[in-house]
Protein backbone atom coordinates (compact mmCIF):
# COMPACT_ATOMS: atom_id res chain seq x y z
CA UNK A 1 0.00 0.00 0.00
CA UNK A 2 1.24 3.47 -0.81
CA UNK A 3 -0.08 6.93 0.01
CA UNK A 4 1.03 9.85 -2.16
CA UNK A 5 0.56 13.56 -1.43
CA UNK A 6 -2.23 12.80 1.01
CA UNK A 7 -4.02 15.81 2.50
CA UNK A 8 -6.87 16.22 4.96
CA UNK A 9 -7.76 19.65 6.33
CA UNK A 10 -9.89 20.58 9.31
CA UNK A 11 -10.55 23.96 10.92
CA UNK A 12 -7.50 23.86 13.19
CA UNK A 13 -5.54 20.91 11.82
CA UNK A 14 -3.98 19.86 8.54
CA UNK A 15 -2.53 16.49 7.64
CA UNK A 16 -0.05 16.17 4.78
CA UNK A 17 1.67 12.89 3.92
CA UNK A 18 3.91 13.32 0.84
CA UNK A 19 4.70 9.61 0.73
CA UNK A 20 4.05 6.54 2.86
CA UNK A 21 4.68 2.93 1.91
CA UNK A 22 3.57 -0.23 3.68
CA UNK A 23 4.70 -3.65 2.47
CA UNK A 24 2.46 -6.71 2.53
CA UNK A 25 2.69 -9.07 5.47
CA UNK A 26 4.59 -6.83 7.90
CA UNK A 27 3.72 -5.19 11.23
CA UNK A 28 4.14 -1.41 11.34
CA UNK A 29 3.85 1.03 14.21
CA UNK A 30 2.71 4.65 14.23
CA UNK A 31 3.57 6.79 17.25
CA UNK A 32 3.29 10.46 18.11
CA UNK A 33 1.76 12.90 20.57
CA UNK A 34 -1.98 13.45 20.91
CA UNK A 35 -3.34 15.56 18.08
CA UNK A 36 -0.52 14.82 15.63
CA UNK A 37 -2.85 13.10 13.14
CA UNK A 38 -2.45 9.40 13.87
CA UNK A 39 -6.17 8.60 13.99
CA UNK A 40 -6.88 10.75 10.94
CA UNK A 41 -4.22 8.90 8.99
CA UNK A 42 -5.63 5.54 10.18
CA UNK A 43 -9.12 6.45 8.98
CA UNK A 44 -7.76 7.57 5.61
CA UNK A 45 -5.74 4.40 5.09
CA UNK A 46 -8.74 2.26 6.07
CA UNK A 47 -11.05 4.10 3.70
CA UNK A 48 -13.50 5.24 6.39
CA UNK A 49 -12.56 8.88 5.72
CA UNK A 50 -11.90 10.42 2.31
CA UNK A 51 -8.83 12.62 1.72
CA UNK A 52 -9.19 16.15 0.40
CA UNK A 53 -6.52 15.28 -2.14
CA UNK A 54 -3.89 12.65 -2.81
CA UNK A 55 -3.93 8.98 -3.67
CA UNK A 56 -4.05 5.81 -1.57
CA UNK A 57 -3.14 2.72 -3.57
CA UNK A 58 -4.08 -0.52 -1.82
CA UNK A 59 -2.38 -2.47 -4.61
CA UNK A 60 -5.51 -4.35 -5.60
CA UNK A 61 -6.62 -5.11 -2.05
CA UNK A 62 -10.42 -4.75 -1.84
CA UNK A 63 -11.92 -2.65 0.94
CA UNK A 64 -13.72 -5.74 2.28
CA UNK A 65 -10.28 -7.16 3.21
CA UNK A 66 -9.33 -4.07 5.25
CA UNK A 67 -10.49 -3.38 8.78
CA UNK A 68 -10.02 -0.53 11.26
CA UNK A 69 -10.21 -0.94 15.03
CA UNK A 70 -10.82 2.64 16.24
CA UNK A 71 -9.95 4.02 19.65
CA UNK A 72 -13.60 4.00 20.71
CA UNK A 73 -15.32 0.63 20.43
CA UNK A 74 -18.51 0.94 18.38
CA UNK A 75 -20.57 -2.11 19.32
CA UNK A 76 -23.96 -3.22 18.06
CA UNK A 77 -26.79 -3.03 20.58
CA UNK A 78 -26.90 -6.79 20.64
CA UNK A 79 -25.14 -9.75 22.21
CA UNK A 80 -21.41 -10.36 22.26
CA UNK A 81 -21.80 -13.27 19.84
CA UNK A 82 -23.93 -11.18 17.44
CA UNK A 83 -21.24 -8.51 17.40
CA UNK A 84 -18.51 -11.07 16.79
CA UNK A 85 -20.14 -12.74 13.79
CA UNK A 86 -21.40 -9.48 12.23
CA UNK A 87 -18.40 -9.12 9.85
CA UNK A 88 -18.97 -12.71 8.68
CA UNK A 89 -22.68 -12.07 8.17
CA UNK A 90 -22.24 -9.01 5.95
CA UNK A 91 -19.60 -10.85 3.90
CA UNK A 92 -21.85 -13.91 3.58
CA UNK A 93 -19.23 -16.07 5.29
CA UNK A 94 -20.29 -19.07 7.36
CA UNK A 95 -19.46 -18.82 11.09
CA UNK A 96 -17.57 -21.86 12.36
CA UNK A 97 -18.15 -22.80 16.00
CA UNK A 98 -14.51 -23.71 16.63
CA UNK A 99 -13.29 -20.37 15.25
CA UNK A 100 -15.83 -18.42 17.28
CA UNK A 101 -14.85 -20.26 20.45
CA UNK A 102 -11.16 -19.65 19.74
CA UNK A 103 -11.65 -15.89 19.49
CA UNK A 104 -13.93 -15.73 22.53
CA UNK A 105 -11.33 -17.67 24.49
CA UNK A 106 -8.58 -15.33 23.30
CA UNK A 107 -10.55 -12.33 24.54
CA UNK A 108 -11.68 -13.98 27.77
CA UNK A 109 -15.30 -13.51 26.72
CA UNK A 110 -16.42 -17.13 26.41
CA UNK A 111 -18.68 -16.89 29.46
CA UNK A 112 -20.11 -13.59 28.17
CA UNK A 113 -21.04 -14.75 24.67
CA UNK A 114 -24.74 -14.03 25.28
CA UNK A 115 -24.19 -10.85 27.31
CA UNK A 116 -25.43 -7.48 26.05
CA UNK A 117 -22.35 -6.00 24.37
CA UNK A 118 -22.90 -2.34 25.40
CA UNK A 119 -22.85 -3.45 29.05
CA UNK A 120 -19.23 -4.67 28.80
CA UNK A 121 -16.41 -2.86 30.56
CA UNK A 122 -14.17 -0.67 28.39
CA UNK A 123 -11.46 -3.34 28.37
CA UNK A 124 -13.90 -6.10 27.43
CA UNK A 125 -15.43 -3.92 24.72
CA UNK A 126 -12.01 -3.23 23.25
CA UNK A 127 -11.20 -6.94 23.17
CA UNK A 128 -14.50 -7.68 21.47
CA UNK A 129 -13.83 -4.98 18.88
CA UNK A 130 -10.41 -6.47 18.18
CA UNK A 131 -11.54 -10.08 17.75
CA UNK A 132 -14.46 -8.86 15.63
CA UNK A 133 -11.93 -7.20 13.35
CA UNK A 134 -9.87 -10.37 13.06
CA UNK A 135 -12.53 -13.07 12.72
CA UNK A 136 -12.98 -12.74 8.96
CA UNK A 137 -9.19 -12.96 8.34
CA UNK A 138 -8.61 -9.52 6.79
CA UNK A 139 -5.47 -8.82 4.81
CA UNK A 140 -4.88 -5.41 6.45
CA UNK A 141 -5.69 -4.53 10.06
CA UNK A 142 -5.29 -0.96 11.30
CA UNK A 143 -5.48 -0.94 15.10
CA UNK A 144 -5.78 2.49 16.74
CA UNK A 145 -4.87 2.04 20.44
CA UNK A 146 -6.60 -1.34 20.28
CA UNK A 147 -4.47 -2.85 23.08
CA UNK A 148 -4.44 0.13 25.41
CA UNK A 149 -7.41 -0.68 27.68
CA UNK A 150 -6.38 -4.28 28.31
CA UNK A 151 -4.80 -5.78 31.39
CA UNK A 152 -1.20 -6.92 30.95
CA UNK A 153 -2.06 -10.62 30.67
CA UNK A 154 -4.65 -10.01 27.94
CA UNK A 155 -2.33 -7.65 26.11
CA UNK A 156 0.47 -10.22 26.09
CA UNK A 157 -1.92 -12.89 24.84
CA UNK A 158 -3.12 -10.66 21.99
CA UNK A 159 0.41 -9.62 21.04
CA UNK A 160 1.45 -13.26 20.79
CA UNK A 161 -1.63 -14.08 18.73
CA UNK A 162 -1.09 -11.13 16.38
CA UNK A 163 2.52 -12.11 15.70
CA UNK A 164 1.53 -15.74 15.17
CA UNK A 165 -1.27 -14.89 12.73
CA UNK A 166 0.95 -12.44 10.89
CA UNK A 167 3.51 -15.16 10.25
CA UNK A 168 0.94 -17.80 9.31
CA UNK A 169 -1.35 -15.69 7.11
CA UNK A 170 0.89 -12.78 6.07
CA UNK A 171 -1.57 -10.27 7.49
CA UNK A 172 -0.40 -6.67 7.35
CA UNK A 173 -0.82 -4.75 10.62
CA UNK A 174 -0.58 -1.03 11.32
CA UNK A 175 -0.53 -0.55 15.09
CA UNK A 176 -1.04 2.90 16.62
CA UNK A 177 -0.07 3.10 20.27
CA UNK A 178 1.30 5.37 22.96
CA UNK A 179 2.75 2.26 24.60
CA UNK A 180 6.23 2.19 23.14
CA UNK A 181 6.98 -1.20 24.69
CA UNK A 182 4.13 -2.64 22.61
CA UNK A 183 5.54 -1.05 19.46
CA UNK A 184 9.00 -2.44 20.20
CA UNK A 185 7.67 -5.96 20.72
CA UNK A 186 5.29 -6.09 17.77
CA UNK A 187 6.60 -3.90 14.99
CA UNK A 188 9.44 -4.21 12.54
CA UNK A 189 9.14 -0.64 11.26
CA UNK A 190 7.88 2.57 12.88
CA UNK A 191 6.49 5.89 11.66
CA UNK A 192 6.70 8.97 13.91
CA UNK A 193 4.06 11.63 13.32
CA UNK A 194 4.44 15.25 14.34
CA UNK A 195 2.13 18.17 13.51
CA UNK A 196 0.24 16.32 10.80
CA UNK A 197 3.27 14.88 9.03
CA UNK A 198 5.48 11.81 9.14
CA UNK A 199 8.51 13.38 10.75
CA UNK A 200 10.66 10.25 10.80
CA UNK A 201 10.48 6.54 9.92
CA UNK A 202 12.87 3.65 10.30
CA UNK A 203 13.29 0.04 11.32
CA UNK A 204 12.34 -0.44 14.97
CA UNK A 205 15.92 -0.90 16.18
CA UNK A 206 17.16 2.20 14.36
CA UNK A 207 14.07 4.21 15.25
CA UNK A 208 14.45 3.75 19.00
CA UNK A 209 18.23 3.51 19.09
CA UNK A 210 19.24 6.32 16.75
CA UNK A 211 16.56 9.02 16.35
CA UNK A 212 17.47 11.55 13.68
CA UNK A 213 15.20 14.50 14.47
CA UNK A 214 14.92 16.71 17.52
CA UNK A 215 11.16 16.09 17.66
CA UNK A 216 11.61 12.33 17.92
CA UNK A 217 14.44 12.65 20.46
CA UNK A 218 12.16 14.79 22.63
CA UNK A 219 9.24 12.38 22.24
CA UNK A 220 11.30 9.33 23.18
CA UNK A 221 12.96 11.12 26.09
CA UNK A 222 9.55 12.11 27.48
CA UNK A 223 8.12 8.58 27.19
CA UNK A 224 11.21 6.97 28.66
Amino acid sequence: MTATNLRKNYAQFSLHIPHMEVSHGQIYGIVGANGCGKSTLAALLAGTTSPDSGIIDHCGLPIRDITLVPQKSYLLRDSVIANLIYPLKIRKMKPHAATIDMYLELAGLKNLRNAYAPSLSSGEAQKLALIRAMIFSPKLVIADEALSNMDMESQARFEEFIMSRQKQHQTTWIVISHQLATIKRLCGYVFFMHAGKIEEENSTAQFFGYPKTAALEKYLAFHN
